[in-house]
């Protein structure tokens, strides 16, 4: 985990994404997809931790609809955790979620201060997978689960020339890994009970929905909001996400661990 930060999801990056995939959400499949994340695991009077929160949207679901006690969510990047204690006040649940934004390192909480620990494809911008479920692993209470959805590549090699030219159109720090490689850290850590679910097949058709989006019904409402070169640039960029999806190199996969009591 790295010791400086440079901040990569400025406001122009909120609003863009909030027109494609809704309101505080900077991943997709919006609160649907965090429910089959979290499918079975109970949050009703947990307290939980949200890494990579973004702006807001997914630790106040995990509040408003999951009934978690307390949710903190923790981001790297100033600009989302402002976006999102703004978005806290308009609900009305200040006094049950807390945002913390801080460099990237050492996660700033105690040890065994969460019930749960769910994140929504954040993990990837890590770059010492080790290092992040070490972390993970000291803030889980024993018997705490870790549930989180993250993008991943399908193999430890050098990518692709296409993946390469998708990361290059990101312009994101992203150090993907395989779902192998998140399995072996999140062992070497000490969880049991690993399960990785594939979700290449599922985000496969709807990017191909998005980028149709953006180059149709979407294109004028989100460039009068963030400029047609910005919308531009995207549609550059989920092209080149397609072809990776399309040939299974890029594969977006839920995670899923417990910390033995």
């Amino acid at each position: 985990m790295t010791d400086a930060h440079e901040a990569e999801y400025d406001d122009t990056a909120i609003r863009f994404l909030a027109a494609l995939w809704g309101e505080g959400y900077l991943s997709p499949g919006g609160p649907d997809e965090v429910d089959r994340v979290l499918e079975g695991i109970d949050l009703s009077g947990r307290n939980v931790l949200d890494i990579g929160c973004g702006a807001g949207g997914i630790t106040l679901h995990l509040a408003r609809a999951h009934n978690a006690a307390h949710v903190t969510g923790f981001d790297v990047e100033e600009p989302v955790v402002a976006h999102a204690r703004r978005a806290a006040e308009t609900a009305g649940l200040g006094d049950r979620v807390t945002f913390v934004q801080s460099p990237p390192g050492p996660l700033p909480f105690a040890d065994r201060a969460f019930d749960v620990v769910f994140s929504k494809d954040a993990l990837l911008h890590v770059p010492d997978k080790d290092a992040l479920f070490g972390e993970i692993f000291r803030l889980l209470k024993p018997g705490g689960t870790f549930a989180a959805s993250n993008w991943m590549i399908g193999h430890d090699e050098e990518p692709s020339p296409d993946m390469k030219a998708y990361i290059e159109a990101e312009g994101l720090s992203f150090s993907m890994a395989s779902p192998a490689r998140y399995r072996q850290a999140m062992e070497r850590a000490g969880f049991v009970d690993v399960v990785t679910v594939d979700r290449n097949g599922w985000y496969r058709e709807v990017a191909r929905g998005e980028l149709e989006r953006l180059k149709g019904p979407l294109y004028d409402t989100v460039s009068a909001a963030v400029g047609s070169a910005y919308v531009d640039k995207n549609i550059r960029t989920w092209t080149a996400m397609q072809k990776v999806l399309d040939s299974g190199e890029h594969r977006p996969t839920h995670l899923r661990g417990r910390k033995p009591v």
